[in-house]
């Protein structure tokens, strides 16, 4: 194992790129670099899982013809280089095809998360301009009433909807399509931030951008030749496309993809079935495993060797008791849409693990503590999260498509997330800019409230904001769902409130605590505690308007 380096960040670009990918960096294609140059000795490429437990296996020879008829099929439908090819399907093979044939042409794929209504899928096809949305029977629907529509293909099209039927359409184009070659800085992805703090962004991802998602492959995933790997995420967002897809193929390494809705019985099942080495995920989907108890646990102990998690922090809770009960170490990675993951734990890096921070600098970028004059930060102040774009050869984020980018600053890109450097160089996530409390003089990150807060073995998840108080400026108020066989009552939330107050700091408890059934996040599952904040602004204006009345 590399031992990890603060300077890793210095390492020769063209040299990381040369080893990376074929060719030169004025020549690529994504299709070739995730299928073409592995497609030669039989690997499997793709390992799909359907619901009722049938699997199928596509080698990289398999995905390479179909995405040269597909591209064909686009072809016909005149698609070139540089436009926008939308894909609305579930992570079915269908899939792949879709997007790797969309990037033999050198056009540009754009994912929709299937879980979209019409509304949101009509804003990202408006923004887009996308010449062909692909979809299936089960989200056709979807479409009927997104205006201005591009052409429909669909998998299993019904013979009056005037779509073109993917497998159709497929089975009679042409084999051989050759590959269009661009330059590094051309786009080959579409993507659209996921609406934590407001609408969603569009921006590019440039083909240069593959270099840094195999890097965090090798050093943070700890991606090895002989692991069975599987990303959780959705490929209709961006840690899915980044490091489900992209990352993983382009190493000549299969992926795995189950088509079917998360539930703790189909993860550990497909777990033990391929003997998944290798996991990743998102804290929202571990906290469910460990909210299911030792029953579902305890058949999948020792088959994990390594397990990553991204999105939003990882609660410590979740750490020890991936170590306890399976026995296998899970660490945090911190990244945004817009830059890919930049911020690790690294488990293929000799490093020190601080419990509880996001880790360390990604090797390819230099990050940054900020106080609001872009001044850079020692340790132990909080601060705005920013890139060193001057010193970070691997940061590929260039702006919003379309859109003003106020998040450069001179040299920095700003994360808008409010983190601390530790002593030993790891950085440590407090929250958002606007998710930070001040309650009485001091500041309070949501997240070890929550942190406390799930800790409590009532509690399954949490989300804690400031809510607005004259006296304090804001007041700890948090939000918790309960597990089975737990009830809401005063005196369950004086028992939290004490504990939070005994692990944590007398000022950071929370003040209020109201027991919800679920918590309001994106659909790729990041919490969005501006929701709750803008509903307790809305209940005391309410109150306001209803005694000014009286």
């Amino acid at each position: 194992m590399r031992e990890y380096s603060v300077a890793a960040s210095s390492f020769n670009y063209q040299q990381a790129a040369d080893e990376a990918l074929a060719g030169n960096l004025e020549a690529l294609n994504a299709c070739v670099e995730c299928c073409d140059r592995h497609a030669q000795d039989g690997r499997i490429a793709l390992n799909c899982e359907d619901r009722d437990g049938n699997s199928t296996h596509y080698s990289f020879a398999d995905l390479q013809a179909r995405a040269a008829r597909f591209a064909n099929v686009l072809k016909a439908q005149g698609v070139g280089p540089g436009d926008r090819v939308a894909g609305l399907l579930p992570r079915t093979a269908e899939l792949l095809v879709t997007i790797l044939g969309t990037w033999r042409l050198g056009a540009v794929y754009q994912p929709l998360f299937t879980a979209f209504g019409p509304k949101a899928i009509e804003h990202r096809l408006e923004s887009s301009g996308a010449k062909v949305v692909i979809t299936d029977r089960n989200n056709r629907s979807k479409l009927d009433d997104v205006e201005g529509c591009p052409r429909i293909i669909s998998v299993l099209a019904q013979a009056d909807s005037g779509d073109l039927d993917f497998h159709t359409e497929l089975n009679a184009a042409a084999s051989e399509c050759e590959p269009v070659l661009l330059s590094a800085d051309a786009p080959f992805l579409l993507m659209f931030t996921s609406g934590t703090t407001g609408p969603a962004k569009p921006l590019e991802v440039p083909l240069r951008a593959i270099v840094a998602f195999q890097g965090y492959m090798r050093d943070a995933i700890d991606l090895r030749p002989e692991d069975a790997f599987w990303n959780l995420a959705d490929p209709g967002w961006a840690y899915g496309l980044y490091y489900a897809v992209t990352g993983p193929l382009s190493l000549g390494h299969a992926t795995t993809f189950f088509d079917g809705p998360f539930s703790v019985e189909s993860t550990y099942k497909v777990i033990k079935k391929y003997g998944i080495t290798n996991l990743a995920g998102s804290p929202t989907a571990y906290r469910m495993l460990i909210a299911a108890g030792e029953d579902f646990s305890a058949p999948i102990k020792g088959c994990l060797r390594v397990v990553s998690s991204a999105g939003e922090p990882l609660n410590p809770e979740v750490i020890r008791w991936f170590a306890e009960q399976l026995n296998v170490p899970i660490h945090d990675h911190y990244g945004q849409t817009e830059l890919g993951m930049v911020l690790c734990n690294h488990h293929g890096l000799a490093h020190k693990v601080h419990m509880g921070a996001a880790g360390f600098a990604v090797p390819g970028h230099r990050i940054v503590v900020l106080d609001e004059q872009q001044r850079e930060l020692p340790a132990g102040q909080p601060g705005i999260l920013a890139v060193d774009r001057e010193q970070s050869p691997l940061c590929w984020f260039a702006g919003y498509h379309g859109l003003p980018t106020k998040a450069f600053v001179g040299k920095y890109y700003l994360s808008g997330d409010t983190v601390e450097l530790n002593d030993d160089g790891s950085i440590s996530f407090v929250g958002r800019s606007d998710d930070v409390i001040t309650t009485s003089g001091y500041r309070v990150g949501p997240f070890d409230v929550e942190s406390a807060l799930i800790e409590h073995p009532s509690v399954v998840e949490a989300a804690v904001i400031g809510k607005p108080d004259p006296e304090r400026t804001e007041l700890v108020k948090a939000f918790v769902v309960l597990g089975n066989g737990h009830s809401a009552s005063p005196e369950l939330a004086e028992t939290l409130r004490q504990h939070v107050r005994q692990r944590l700091y007398a000022h950071a408890y929370p003040r209020e605590i109201e027991f919800v059934s679920e918590l309001p996040k994106t659909p790729s599952g990041k919490l969005q505690r501006f929701i709750l904040r803008n509903q307790e602004i809305a209940k005391q204006q309410a109150a306001l308007g209803q005694t000014a009345s009286a």
